[in-house]
């Protein structure tokens, strides 16, 4: 999804973020929604290799999480982004070229330092450009925009991944370097202020501006709650976004309806029916509890959901059947795709400009964490009983969540009047 006005000269922010953010969802889609079945029908990954490529790819972006998120809040944050999407391209072009189990590992590392790259300094980015009392309702926009190419992805990686599971990864791959060289010209920067080239002492800088970030993270209020959410995330997540696949595979028979055969084509049904629910429900919660979804500080909506989330991935995990099983998923998706707009309009309300792109990474980096860390445990734990117990396991670990967004209260003073390091 690229603009038809392709020129030399940038375009409005709003405009830039939304052309950025609907392409990377196009690209991303086509890329990932077959991926778990391309790792085990045709690089023939098995759990326990699905779950290392995972612990891989997440440790790589704990590791470069902060170092590129800081060059983003010296030097230029619509320049990381870009860098980010050429190497996420490569990445990914890397996993299609070469369905073997180590050119896989090495294409998560070089997939997640361009996520690193990314990750914050688009949000930190947009929010300078329109001012953080606006960015509420561009990132509500974007989500909607997001689910609606969701659904325009995903069928086009089903058509392509008829001609094999590879081809969605190898045209998506080039299509992230191209949207790299269109958008550099169009999109603006004009209210981030680099550090002045005579006055970067990089290492002194560096540590300055992680310092800024840490200290919000451990700050009473919304960032630190935030980071401790993340961890709580991160542990939950890995098992059941890596092994739900496996889970159907192995414990129910795909349909057989009219024409409609094969693992592809089965997949893609589930992938469109979860994008469409998510859309609707995303549309029809705006329309009716706007209120609740722009408030200053969500809490009691963003703990809901975390209990929607909890409840859905413990009756996927427990139902005998397949289409109560995968609507218990599709609920639980709906409602991770509908908190996060909101939470991240309320993080980036609560941090300084100065060290916005820094800050969101911590939060990125828990998350990460929290993946290293209980994706492989709970991964033996599948091992050693099933992927059933082990997502139930990875729910409860998620519920405390709920009580952290609850307990929050707004401060007398934000997180983004933290005082320079």
């Amino acid at each position: 999804m690229l603009p038809s006005y392709v020129g030399s000269r940038p375009i409005s922010a709003r405009s830039a973020y939304l052309w950025w953010e609907g392409s990377w969802s196009l690209l991303q889609t086509i890329a990932f929604t077959l991926t778990l079945l391309y790792q085990a029908q045709t690089a023939h990954l098995n759990p326990a290799q699905l779950l290392l490529v995972g612990a891989v790819l997440e440790a790589t972006c704990f590791i470069f999480e902060i170092p590129t998120s800081i060059v983003a809040d010296l030097h230029s944050r619509r320049l990381s982004a870009l860098i980010g999407a050429v190497v996420v391209g490569v990445g990914i072009l890397v996993q299609g070229l070469f369905p073997a189990f180590w050119p896989i590992l090495l294409a998560q590392v070089v997939w997640g330092i361009g996520f690193t790259f990314i990750s914050g300094s688009v949000d930190a980015w947009i929010t300078d450009e329109v001012g953080a009392e606006h960015v509420q309702t561009l990132f509500t926009r974007y989500q909607q925009q997001h689910l609606a190419l969701t659904f325009v992805g995903i069928l086009i990686a089903g058509v392509l991944g008829q001609f094999g599971l590879r081809t969605p990864m190898l045209v998506a791959g080039g299509g992230y370097l191209v949207l790299a060289v269109v958008m550099a010209p169009l999109m603006p920067e004009t209210r981030f202020k680099p550090t002045p080239a005579e006055e970067q002492r990089h290492w002194d800088q560096l540590r300055a501006t992680f310092l800024t970030a840490v200290r919000a993270a451990r700050r009473r209020g919304v960032v630190r709650s935030f980071t401790a959410i993340a961890v709580l995330a991160g542990v939950s997540s890995e098992v059941f976004d890596r092994l739900w696949t496996a889970h159907v595979i192995d414990t129910f028979r795909l349909p057989a309806v009219g024409g409609l055969s094969g693992a592809t084509t089965w997949f893609t049904i589930y992938a469109l029916i979860g994008a469409l629910l998510s859309l609707a429900v995303s549309l029809v919660a705006n329309r009716i509890a706007g209120d609740r979804i722009n408030a200053t500080h969500p809490t009691k909506l963003l703990a809901s959901l975390v209990l929607v989330q909890v409840t859905g991935i413990i009756c996927f995990a427990g139902f005998g059947a397949l289409w109560p099983a995968l609507a218990a998923m599709w609920i639980r998706d709906a409602a991770r795709n509908l908190s996060y707009p909101v939470q991240s309009a309320w993080l980036n309300r609560n941090i300084g400009s100065e060290a916005r792109a820094t800050t969101i990474s911590v939060t990125s980096q828990a998350d990460a964490l929290g993946q290293v860390v209980g994706g492989p445990t709970l991964g033996v734990l599948a091992s050693r009983t099933s992927i059933p117990i082990a997502m139930t396991v990875s729910a409860l670990l998620y519920a405390p969540a709920a009580a952290l967004y609850a307990r929050i209260r707004p401060a007398g003073q934000g997180d983004a009047d933290l005082p320079p390091v």
